[in-house]
């Protein structure tokens, strides 16, 4: 039989005494999570929680972390939270993509914020359920084109830019001339390809006749009640709302474990941006012409 003096107590007393620390503390924890359903071990299983916010100008994280999500199969769905005016046109045909791609394989439940418009709006369509709050403003179908002349200013400096272009329609959307009828026919053909893809994407993935969405695809932005009714959303509710939807899509009862994504460092510029609505926009072949939703 071992001497008390012989014991760990008495010849590690500082580590015997943390060691009663951690012990306490890990007890206090458990008790806590059983009582309170805070940790993950007593949840019923994982969601993840993906946001979109601000102008969209890229896609690759947020592309990425919907790709860890759905090969995680610890992860039963996503909420897709979206508070974005729109932005520029890959980007949003990307985020549809991969949003589509999820949803074939697990639940996604899109919820609007303050605004999920146009390229927001096109990200979310292919989602499992789209919630918005009745005065969330959405819709806003549609693709735009603009460019800033300065060619009468120039005359008025007596400058005379010169451009050499290997065709004709290069020089398309140049600051310092104007278009001709030829360049602005050109242009448009561009700006009603992409907006018929809009169309089709967003009829596709809500199974909606392609004529009605037609109908309202004319740049319109809608309340969130307007487009529940016209079938653009499923449900009218908040965020809370919108969590209860997925977990009864995933089968799950109870509190659930949450990860939430994609860590992204935007710049500043960027940031201040997206919160005053304002969506910076992509350049066309070179052009002066910017396009985007």
């Amino acid at each position: 039989m071992k001497s008390p003096k012989n014991s760990f107590s008495v010849r590690h007393p500082f580590l015997f005494g943390f060691s009663l620390l951690l012990m306490a503390v890990a007890l206090i924890w458990g008790a806590t999570a059983f009582f309170n359903g805070g940790s993950s071990l007593f949840t019923s299983g994982k969601i993840g929680i993906v946001t979109v916010q601000g102008t969209i100008t890229k896609s690759l994280p947020t592309v990425k972390f919907l790709r860890e999500l759905r090969r995680d199969d610890s992860i039963k769905g996503v909420l897709l939270r979206i508070n974005s005016p729109g932005g520029t046109i890959a980007p949003s045909q990307e985020l549809y993509h991969a949003v589509k791609r999820f949803a074939e394989v697990k639940p996604i439940v899109a919820s609007f914020g303050t605004v999920a418009a146009s390229g927001g709006y096109y990200a979310a369509a292919p989602a499992t359920q789209i919630i918005a709050s009745s005065g969330s403003i959405t819709g806003s179908i549609g693709v735009k084109a603009e460019y800033v002349n300065f060619s009468q200013l120039l005359d008025k400096l007596g400058v005379k830019p010169v451009m050499i272009t290997s065709g004709k329609l290069k020089g398309a959307g140049s600051p310092y001339s104007e278009l001709t009828p030829e360049q602005k026919e050109y242009l448009t053909g561009l700006i009603m390809d992409i907006h018929n893809q809009f169309v089709d994407d967003v009829a596709k993935a809500r199974k909606l006749d392609r004529k009605d969405v037609e109908k309202i695809a004319d740049g319109r932005a809608v309340t969130g009640r307007e487009a529940k009714e016209l079938g653009l959303v499923d449900r009218i509710g908040g965020f809370e709302e919108a969590v209860t939807v997925l977990k009864a899509l995933c089968g799950l009862e109870g509190d659930v474990s949450v990860v939430e994504g994609p860590e992204e460092d935007k710049p500043l510029i960027q940031k201040i941006l997206g919160y005053l609505g304002l969506k910076p926009v992509g350049s066309i072949d070179g052009t002066g012409v910017m396009l985007s939703f």
